[in-house]
């Protein structure tokens, strides 16, 4: 599933994983989906050995491009800040890659070959249970108290585990929002939809009366967002993509095929265009952003995209509005967004663990949390920060996040690269009308089931 770093693809942020910098957003957020739901700590195994914090030492930090540039870049706002209280501890940021699957094999390929360096950094979400499988990561839940975990939104622990360890320490989110004209809805005195059905029908309303080029814009072409977008029809339909346990596929079923048939339907209705079949994030994005579609589906980076002259945004503020995403007629609402965003990983080889312990700790406190939400617009992980009156006023998206529910994709197995590209192969057929949503469904599980029964390296 190679793709470009959302955040650093050209979007500015609007919030979660793509904003700030009109180059860093729209991938980090797809690729970054975590588990929704469940208690934060409660997939924890006692710590066996918790580090003590440094106050002096050396980390050496690999991180992607996030928002900014030059002295504005956030990772190099946040050293300062990071160093500012801990003067006797030096950060050396290592610029990673910016197409997420190139970062992970980078990062494989030097840390399986015994590198101490980067002592940390900062990974998908997706990848716990490939990077914990692999001795690729260290144990968090060692290293840190269980009191250190309960900070973090409910979920986003969860989804950083792997076999009742916590791997990852929650940097920040993302998730998926739907993005509508107010000034379209409110000419035709329409709502904002609340149901996919009504979404659709209001989309070839406009399309037909000539109020706007296109309908609904979203992410379907063949890659990882496509995987986001289904997981949150499905979740709507009332399905999921495997059993508890992640030892057997749960695609070939009626949730899963009306799922497929619902994003089909949405071309072949005249919402969306045949084109959706191709579009990634920057495609989607640049269609809504320039005023050719009255809703998106996008990544919470897009409000300011959209707003925003200097990321290709030809729209204004008040043009604009936000809203969680719909669900089906019939279903208790709001409709279920994929999660995503990405966490801080040890390299198990680094020599400066506790250093690095102190460096985590302080990445998911106030000050660089802080920074990262009212300064460059990604949603906080930490509860006491994304509640606070201050951040919820930053930015008209931090508004929706309390109202919005959250799905995972199947990322807790490590064989989760193949599960994901038997379900966006597969359901992007169906788009393009070279499959029915049956056939995709029953290819899906195929496919699925050949992923979970393999042995293979689980995708590294």
């Amino acid at each position: 599933m190679s793709r470009t770093n959302a955040r650093s693809a050209g979007l500015k942020r609007s919030g979660g994983l793509a904003l700030a910098a009109a180059a860093g957003a729209a991938v980090l957020a797809a690729s970054a989906c975590s588990s929704g739901g469940g208690g934060s700590t409660a997939a924890i195994s006692p710590a066996a050995s918790v580090a003590t914090s440094a106050t002096s030492g050396s980390v050496v930090w690999s991180a992607s491009p996030l928002s900014g540039t030059g002295a504005n870049d956030a990772r190099t706002v946040l050293i300062g800040a990071f160093e500012k209280q801990y003067p006797n501890i030096k950060v050396t940021l290592v610029s990673a890659p910016t197409d997420t699957d190139t970062n992970r094999a980078t990062l494989a390929t030097e840390i399986s070959g015994g590198s101490s360096t980067p002592d940390v950094f900062m990974g998908d979400v997706i990848w716990p249970a490939q990077f914990g499988a692999h001795q690729l990561a260290l144990p968090l839940s060692s290293q840190l108290p269980a009191s250190y975990w309960s900070r973090f939104a409910p979920g986003l622990v969860q989804g950083a585990s792997y076999k009742g360890q916590v791997y990852g320490s929650p940097l920040f989110e993302d998730q998926g929002f739907l993005f509508y004209r107010k000034d379209l809805l409110a000419k035709d005195g329409m709502p904002v939809p609340t149901t996919w059905e009504q979404l659709e029908s209001d989309s070839v309303k406009l399309v037909h009366d000539g109020q706007v080029k296109y309908g609904f814009v979203w992410e379907g072409d063949s890659y990882e967002g496509l995987t986001c977008n289904f997981m949150e029809y499905l979740t709507d339909a009332g399905g999921s993509p495997t059993n508890r346990a992640y030892s057997s596929a749960t695609l070939n079923t009626t949730a899963a095929t009306k799922a497929t048939t619902f994003m089909r339907s949405l071309i072949t209705s005249g919402a969306s265009p045949a084109a959706v079949s191709t579009f990634q994030e920057p495609q989607a994005m640049n269609t809504f952003g320039g005023g050719n579609a009255a809703f998106l589906r996008n990544w919470d980076y897009a409000y300011t995209a959209a707003t925003t002259a200097s990321s290709g945004g030809k729209l204004t503020a008040g043009q604009v509005g936000v809203a969680p995403l719909p669900t089906f007629a019939g279903a208790s609402q709001p409709g279920y967004s994929n999660i995503g965003g990405w966490n801080l990983y040890i390299n198990p080889h680094s020599k400066n663990v506790s250093a690095d312990v102190t460096f985590i700790q302080w990445m998911s406190g106030p000050a660089a949390q802080e920074i990262l939400s009212k300064g460059y617009g990604f949603i906080p992980t930490v509860t006491a920060v994304r509640d606070s009156a201050a951040v919820v006023a930053s930015n008209p998206v931090f508004a929706v996040v309390p109202h919005t529910r959250l799905t995972p994709r199947p990322a807790g197995t490590p064989e989760y690269p193949a599960l994901s590209t038997a379900i966006y192969e597969n359901v992007n057929a169906a788009l393009a009308g070279s499959s029915s949503p049956s056939a995709a469904a029953a290819a899906m599980q195929s496919a699925a089931s050949t992923a979970l029964s393999s042995s293979s390296n689980g995708g590294l």
